[in-house]
């Protein structure tokens, strides 16, 4: 095990997706825990540790994928709070989404617009000042 991966990931999973990542992991303790792992050490510790996008941009670009493939509604929603984490408003949020009704459809648009409204929604309530456009 590569334990500097693993910590250089866990650190950049806190880092971005905070409590809603950490739970993702918990959840997979008693099912699978190497699944944890993976996801701490490739995902986070590899490909969001890389130089040459901000973590922003690197959101952005997840919103969108998740938002396109349609059926990743909980990992969706914990990249729209990742995105608003690491500074994305909510208008940045709502255009990416709105863009992907271009190349995924309509279907898959309002799904992620939805699960933005949500997110923001439970965000407000916590009085989360991220929310801010």
């Amino acid at each position: 095990m590569n334990d500097e991966r693993y910590e250089r990931g866990w650190k950049k999973l806190k880092e971005i997706d905070g409590e809603a990542g950490e739970r993702v992991i918990e959840g997979l303790k008693d099912i699978s825990p190497d699944l944890g792992r993976y996801t701490i050490e490739f995902p986070f510790g590899d490909i969001y540790s890389r130089p040459g996008l901000d973590l922003k941009s690197r959101e952005i670009a997840t919103v969108a994928a998740l938002t396109a493939i349609g059926n990743a509604l909980p990992q969706l929603k914990v990249h729209i709070n990742g995105a608003l984490n690491v500074g994305c408003t909510r208008q940045e949020i709502t255009e990416v989404i709105i863009q992907m009704a271009v190349y995924a459809g309509f279907p898959a648009a309002l799904n992620g617009m939805f699960a933005a409204k949500e997110v923001f929604r439970q965000r407000d309530e916590q009085g989360d000042g991220r929310m801010s456009a």
